[in-house]
């Protein structure tokens, strides 16, 4: 029954896909979408009978397959592991998927190719659920670069323009950095333990094997947070993020909000008995999340792009969850990963309503007056702004006062940037609803007559999104938290919550809260009260423009790296291979023209052949007979 039931909840979105891809054009894009919608609300079905059955009896569930190979003592299964993890992973993956599913249809009704789009949902979906219910870290691999794979495909679905595919293959090589060194900690792990299956590693770990071996088994963690930085787009593995954008907006949801860039930080939690200890790495993790947290909010207070502030922002986020991380606050990390789930999905899908209303602009300086005529985007956009800007009682304020309590415990310092990073947050925000929003419209006439709400197909996953954007922070209430219950049996104990909440805890909420209201009150200040506008690129100048320009980092690895790749790569194509060219041809004309000159010799004389004979025989016996 179990086994029946999982394999169903793998293999749901892999038949969607398989139909859409063989069968969707000839079905229509209703059913397209009804069958893409329904294969992924058959896997959250199946996700949440199985929640409900381990959150009743505590115990995992594992599943064994088949014996995928065997070498020596080193044995590998193929299998899933269903336990509170990745069953709360689950639930929002399929959850949130089956929720922009259903947005996609409206969505990406009009464009020819909607049969393709939903096949490389399902795949997504597919690959996504492989990699979070693997039993070892070969499975988890096999999702991983399916994912990977999927978001090409994604990323770069409007294959005409070639600034998207551009931004496709970027996102592609980019993680395929990270995906080596998730290899070679694979590697590490099997060569150290002699076992990669999450159970078998966690009681060998735990037991003490190889515990005297630091210095590897910090190799092997390090090895792992490169992959898991390239996946999740940390410092310096992030610049493919904001350009992934370029895919449809339902697209940048799925990657963005629930899916491919939490895979880095379900891998770190995974394996949080490997990374307690490696604490050197763990520090590392720490300091390159909150680096990447305050980076990524300093580049979203100017751009105008409204999907590249929420591009950066979730880089900023997953930043923060990093920090939680490093400082062995996985708990944490896992809800700032669930709220942010919400409001970041919400977000996004509502960036996508404005987008739709006002035919394909982005820019956030030709929108401005849409709350009147787009109410419904207008109210679940204020409730996840709010949630993602810390303010009570919506659920990032909770998970984000958890990240900000657990550094200060920890590091002030740590503290200090996560705290700006998090009043910038609110900051930019704000001024994007306020210059998407408010004041009078600033685009077209033509685009002003067309303005509308969008059809409820969009509206009602962001109602749902913005509900639970809202109520999320419940799962985890100061001092009385359902998920820390919950995850107890496979995350070790956070440290804050040891000790009852006292004057520093409400101090620091307090300080939290005020930050995010700064944040916002700069931004009201500037764009409600002053009405400013930013300006068009060409006035850009000072700091602003190098914020604009993202600190020239894609410059600069154009720079140091493509450009001198692009160099050796024209050198051996030009010169080395050319030189091998001519020396393989060479040989071939040699061949061809010691032939050509042979086939004289066959003239059908016996009288030659037979001197040719006797020739032969001489030579031989001389070798044999002669020759020392």
């Amino acid at each position: 029954m179990e086994k029946n039931l999982a394999l169903v909840l793998v293999l749901a979105p892999f038949l969607g896909f398989l139909f859409n891809v063989f069968f969707g054009k000839k079905a229509g894009k209703n059913i397209v979408g009804i069958i893409g919608t329904l294969s992924v609300a058959v896997s959250f079905a199946v996700t949440l009978y199985f929640f409900l059955q381990i959150n009743e009896t505590k115990k995992p569930i594992i599943i064994d397959l088949f014996d995928w190979f065997s070498l020596q003592s080193f044995k590998i299964n193929f299998g899933f592991l269903l336990d509170q993890l990745s069953l709360l992973w689950l639930l929002f993956v399929t959850g949130i998927g089956a929720l922009i599913h259903l947005y996609s249809i409206s969505y990406m009704h009009d464009d020819k190719n909607m049969h393709k789009f939903f096949a490389y949902l399902n795949l997504f979906i597919f690959f996504m659920i492989t990699l979070v219910i693997g039993s070892n870290l070969l499975v988890m691999f096999i999702g991983w670069e399916g994912v990977g794979l999927c978001s090409y495909l994604l990323i770069g679905f409007w294959h005409k323009n070639q600034d998207y595919n551009d931004a496709a293959k970027k996102a592609f090589i980019m993680n395929r950095i990270g995906d080596l060194g998730f290899l070679i900690g694979i590697f590490t792990i099997g060569f150290l333990f002699s076992t990669i299956d999450f159970v078998d590693l966690k009681e060998v770990v735990l037991g003490g094997t190889n515990s005297g071996n630091t210095l590897w088994i910090g190799i092997a963690a390090l090895a792992l947070f490169i992959g898991a930085s390239g996946k999740s787009a940390q410092i310096p593995l992030y610049t493919w993020l904001p350009d992934a954008m370029a895919g449809p907006t339902p697209v940048s949801a799925l990657i963005h909000a629930a899916t491919m860039v939490t895979a880095g930080i379900f891998m770190i939690t995974r394996m949080n008995f490997l990374f307690e200890m490696a604490p050197q790495i763990q520090n590392i993790i720490a300091i390159v999340g909150a680096v990447t947290a305050l980076v990524a909010a300093t580049i979203g207070l100017v751009q105008n792009d409204i999907k590249k502030v929420l591009a950066y922002s979730t880089v900023s986020q997953l930043g923060l969850m990093f920090l939680a991380l490093g400082l062995g606050a996985y708990e944490v990390a896992v809800f700032h990963v669930i709220t942010h789930a919400f409001f970041k999905a919400c977000l996004f899908l509502g960036s996508g309503s404005v987008i739709h209303a006002l035919h394909g602009e982005q820019d956030m300086r030709k929108m401005g007056g849409l709350k009147n005529v787009m109410k419904i985007t207008f109210v679940t956009f204020l409730i996840a702004s709010l949630a993602i800007s810390g303010i009570p009682p919506f659920s990032g304020f909770f998970s984000k006062d958890e990240i900000l309590m657990v550094a200060f415990e920890n590091n002030i310092t740590l503290w200090i940037i996560a705290s700006l990073a998090s009043i910038m947050t609110a900051f930019y925000m704000f001024r994007l609803l306020y210059l998407t929003f408010f004041k009078e419209f600033r685009g077209t006439e033509e685009q002003k007559h067309h303005l509308h709400e969008s059809p409820s197909l969009i509206t009602f996953p962001l109602i749902v999104l913005a509900i639970l954007a809202a109520i999320g922070g419940l799962i985890s209430l100061p001092g009385n938290s359902w998920l820390h219950e919950y995850l107890a049996p496979v995350l070790p104990a956070v440290i804050h919550e040891e000790h009852a909440f006292g004057t520093t805890e409400y101090m620091l909420m307090t300080i939290a809260v005020i930050g995010g209201l700064i944040g916002i009150g700069i931004a009201f200040a500037k764009y409600i009260k002053q009405n400013q506008v930013p300006k068009e690129d060409a006035e850009i100048v000072g700091f602003s423009k190098i914020l604009y320009n993202k600190y020239y980092v894609d410059e600069f690895y154009e720079l140091i790296i493509v450009k001198p790749i692009n160099v050796l790569s024209n050198f051996f194509k030009d010169t080395i291979e050319t030189a091998l060219s001519a020396v393989v041809f060479g040989f071939g004309k040699a061949a061809e023209a010691v032939g050509t000159k042979g086939k004289i010799l066959q003239n059908g004389s016996i009288g030659f052949y037979l001197f040719a004979f006797v020739l032969g025989v001489c030579a031989i016996l001389t070798c044999l007979f002669l020759a020392k």
